[in-house]
């Protein structure tokens, strides 16, 4: 085998990883240089060391309990969310008379900000999860729902002509034409949807809570402790990161099988 035959060595991501670890690492250490000379008020902003201090303390007690909550009530609802959302993209994508009924009304709704809904879904479902789930499912509802429209509008009509001409019927041009044409668009939607199940789960959690990151917020608000507020903060922002980071994951290989499947079916 030839040197020119041998496989391209792919360069290593690691530098180009630590870059984006470059800007955290000196925003913290500003900030602990800065609280340490006094020039901001440690009970305006508490030192990093502080805050990882409070983040120990809480991992050997409340935290994970805090934790399994929240995370629970973000998949509930963004898996509720995001169904209903490709369920209504596909309506609204493939019939212009579902546009005509449904459109008006989702562009009203999808204009009211997330806090204006709490009231009436405390009103009508109680402090419980279940208002919860349905606020956090509210936010995942609209980016999925408008993405979802968006790709499926996109799709070339000449594959659809042509998926027609060769006897497809709807179950099979979607699942072979319209799916996989719009996948992207439906990834970007799920993304985005995911990011905001998360803002709205502090807008849930916020009122009528005894557990969770947005309940962690509000008690160190309440006690004036903004080390605990900033610990929360951290943790939601992780868990935001990871959980995208999942998706993306997912979505990578979705687009390969994509490429792949498409591959296959023009060979044939």
């Amino acid at each position: 085998m030839t040197a020119s035959a041998l496989p391209a060595r792919r360069p290593r991501q690691w530098p180009r990883r630590l870059k984006g670890l470059a800007l955290p690492l000196a925003l913290i250490v500003l900030l602990e240089a800065v609280v340490r000379l006094g020039w901001i008020a440690a009970y305006q902003m508490p030192a990093p060391t502080e805050v990882f201090q409070t983040l120990l303390q809480l991992a050997d007690g409340a935290l994970w309990k805090h934790i399994g909550a929240s995370l629970t009530r973000v998949l509930a609802g963004f898996a509720i969310g995001a169904l209903l959302g490709l369920l209504f993209a596909a309506w609204v994508g493939l019939s212009r008379e579902a546009e005509a009924w449904l459109e008006p009304t989702f562009a009203s709704l999808r204009a009211i900000p997330s806090l204006a809904w709490v009231p009436l879904l405390l009103l009508w479902l109680g402090i419980g999860e279940t208002s919860k789930v349905t606020l956090i499912a509210i936010g995942a509802f609209f980016p999925v729902y408008l993405n979802g429209v968006a790709a499926i509008r996109n799709i070339d009509r000449k594959l659809v002509e042509v998926a027609r001409m060769y006897g497809f019927g709807p179950l099979r041009l979607a699942r072979r034409v319209l799916l996989p044409a719009a996948i992207p668009g439906v990834f970007t939607g799920l993304r985005s949807a995911l990011s905001l199940s998360w803002m709205f789960l502090v807008a849930a959690e916020l009122i009528a809570a005894t557990r969770g990151l947005g309940y962690l917020l509000s008690d160190g608000r309440e006690t004036s402790r903004p080390d605990l507020v900033l610990a929360a903060i951290i943790v939601l922002a992780l868990l935001g990161k990871l959980t995208d980071g999942l998706l993306a994951t997912l979505e990578r290989r979705w687009l390969a099988w994509r490429d792949t499947f498409d591959g296959t079916d023009t060979k044939a």
